[in-house]
């Protein structure tokens, strides 16, 4: 088998974000959880959404597509495999991903849903509230999942949200296979607590399986998994049975362990948190980043502090300053 020519391979739902400004009132009046995401599985209810919300800008997101990203900005070589449909914002979110050097060649599909959107909406304290429409992105097909371009990367990773789709499921589960098969790692985000509450024993037969090697998961989702409101306890626990477990805790940093090592590190200052969609996403590109650099796990977590802390800082989930140079700068 070759060297692989790309760090990082990501599978994930290919979306493009629309972000506007809300009130709390309005989270209230429409039925959300501040802060939290749910589905929408009817194209005229985005609608129905869209039609309600305050201005709004359209920018390229999907959690994987975010963190690649991130890597893509930090100067590490890419592939992305993700669904769109032949439409507008298909269009858009290609663009956006390949102009970013970005490898990505799924095919967009035809007929059938739209592309995917997500309907962001940020309150004031800069809590983002998602209303997701996956649209094409559910329906990636397992011939979609091109073998060359899983073989070329070192590192495969998988967004959780995905998992909750037969047919994206079982083009992640292939995608897994391909990359065992060439000796590459495969890392897992959970994405959110919805998708473990649905999947937690898939997770965890392929956890067992040995078929995961990096996980990601929050606070909230490490309890879920373990089933532990104790997140010491259900920490300690999950990394037992993961090589290389990163968990993060929002405003109180984030630790990873890895083979009995353990690194904890507080979150990096922000001036003024404007908006936190893409925060997880982009400290999962700076981890990744570390690691495909050889950094230890505590270099490697204020990596992604860094990142996720400039993406805070302003709108929308992708980095708009040079991360690669503030990262430089910070680590000295």
């Amino acid at each position: 088998m070759s060297n692989p020519t790309y760090d990082v391979v990501a599978i994930g739902n290919a979306i493009v974000d629309i972000l506007s400004q809300a009130t709390d009132e309005f989270i209230v009046a429409e039925g959300m959880t501040k802060g939290g995401m749910q589905l929408i599985f009817d194209p005229a209810a985005a609608d129905d959404l869209y039609s309600r919300m305050g201005p709004g800008r359209e920018v390229s997101g999907g959690s994987a597509a975010n963190t690649i990203a991130g890597l893509a900005a930090l100067g590490h070589a890419t592939g992305f495999i993700g669904q769109v449909a032949d439409d507008q914002l298909g269009k858009v979110f290609a663009h956006d991903v390949q102009a970013l050097g970005v490898h990505f060649e799924t095919a967009a599909a035809t007929g059938g849903d739209p592309t995917g959107r997500c309907l962001v909406l940020i309150t004031p304290d800069g809590q983002r509230t998602m209303n997701t429409f996956l649209g094409a992105a559910q329906f990636l097909p397992e011939a979609a999942v091109d073998q060359a371009t899983i073989e070329a990367g070192a590192i495969l990773y998988l967004e959780g949200y995905l998992w909750n789709a037969d047919q994206s499921r079982g083009a992640m589960k292939r995608a897994i296979a391909m990359a065992r098969d060439a000796g590459r790692k495969v890392a897992l985000t959970l994405s959110d607590v919805f998708v473990v509450e649905g999947h937690r024993a898939e997770f965890f037969e392929l956890i067992d399986a040995g078929q995961i090697d990096i996980l990601f998961a929050n606070d909230n989702e490490v309890r879920s998994m373990m089933q532990d409101e104790d997140i010491k306890a259900a920490v300690e626990g999950l990394s037992a049975r993961v090589p290389l477990l990163v968990c993060t805790h929002g405003a109180a940093g984030a630790e990873a362990h890895k083979d009995g090592e353990h690194a904890r590190i507080s979150a990096e200052p922000v001036d003024d948190v404007v908006d936190t969609t893409g925060a997880g996403d982009l400290f999962a590109a700076g981890f990744l980043a570390g690691q495909a650099q050889g950094r230890n796990l505590e270099t490697s977590l204020r990596m992604g502090a860094i990142c996720a802390a400039e993406c805070i800082s302003h709108i929308g989930p992708r980095p708009v300053a040079d991360i690669k140079k503030l990262v430089a700068d910070k680590l000295g």
